[in-house]
């Protein structure tokens, strides 16, 4: 007998950034698993939707997804971004029971640009902050386990040590923008571009999850493709050896002949993210 189709809740504001509305999409399957798998959307960081088929095993599986948008560039930077992760995250273990999930099963994938902020997130997680007045903003919002596509890990050590990636050049010069750092500046009273280079370092750095990996990391699993001439293989492998030292654990699948991406990357190879969440969010784990 077939399995009715999950419910969806579309624009779910989950927060509010410069008066624009952080929306999620909330697929609901008829019978639930317990556990929640935060879906980003990837894009090259812009506001993108996927296709529901990516997560059609994940509804199989009766996890509930939630497909979460941040606010994208041109007008937001990955620094930007990950608080919006962060919101996302906090706002579904505050509404775990509204949703039937339990509060300390949560996942995290996505692809590309999404494989690399559900990374980003997933390694800097913190528990929240108590003493901030809004509820949401004081839970924790890490995840506990992580599953991507071809992520970028590593921003000052790009396909080999010390080559830097700021997208000015190669195949991420159309996604300037997500890099177009810029801080306010107290005597212009104005945001004013980062161009000085040690300090485009130190931010480059923050947005590499490499820079947050301890031993407290969530299981993380990684599938890369050995043609992929967007996000070298080597961004994978150099991840999965931090990981790997710090005791968490972690597994690197190498696609023969994958590009960036190969085709129906996710019905091929999107069962394997529901056989790690499988694993590593099941209730005796938590």
């Amino acid at each position: 007998m077939k399995e009715p189709a999950p419910k969806v809740l579309s624009d779910v504001i989950y927060g509010r950034k410069s008066d624009l509305a952080l929306t999620m999409d909330v697929f609901i399957p008829a019978q639930q698993n317990g556990a929640a798998i935060v879906h980003l959307a990837n894009g090259g960081w812009h506001k993108a939707h996927d296709d529901p088929r990516n997560f059609d095993e994940l509804l199989r599986r009766r996890y509930t997804v939630f497909r979460v948008v941040v606010a994208g560039e041109p007008k937001f930077t990955i620094l930007e971004q990950m608080a919006d992760i962060a919101r996302a995250v906090r706002f579904i273990r505050f509404n775990a029971n509204s949703y039937h999930i339990t509060p300390q099963r949560i996942g995290i994938e996505g692809a590309s640009s999404g494989g690399h902020l559900s990374l980003l997130h997933a390694m800097s997680a913190d528990e929240g902050n108590p003493d901030v007045p809004d509820v949401i903003d004081r839970l924790s919002s890490r995840v506990q386990a992580a599953a991507v596509f071809f992520p970028l890990t590593d921003l000052l050590n790009f396909g080999a040590t010390g080559v830097v990636q700021d997208a000015n050049s190669g195949p991420l010069q159309c996604f300037r923008a997500a890099f177009d750092f810029t801080e306010y500046d107290t005597q212009t009273c104005r945001y004013e571009r980062v161009t000085d280079s040690a300090r485009r370092r130190d931010l480059l750095h923050q947005a590499s999850p490499i820079a947050y990996v301890t031993k407290n990391s969530p299981p993380t699993l990684l599938i890369h493709g050995d043609q992929d001439e967007v996000v070298p293989l080597q961004q994978s492998e150099v991840f999965l050896a931090k990981l790997k030292a710090m005791g968490v654990p972690t597994k690197l699948v190498v696609r023969n002949g994958g590009g960036h991406p190969w085709p129906d990357f996710w019905q091929v190879d999107g069962p394997r993210f529901a056989d790690w969440f499988d694993k590593y969010l099941k209730p005796s784990q938590v």
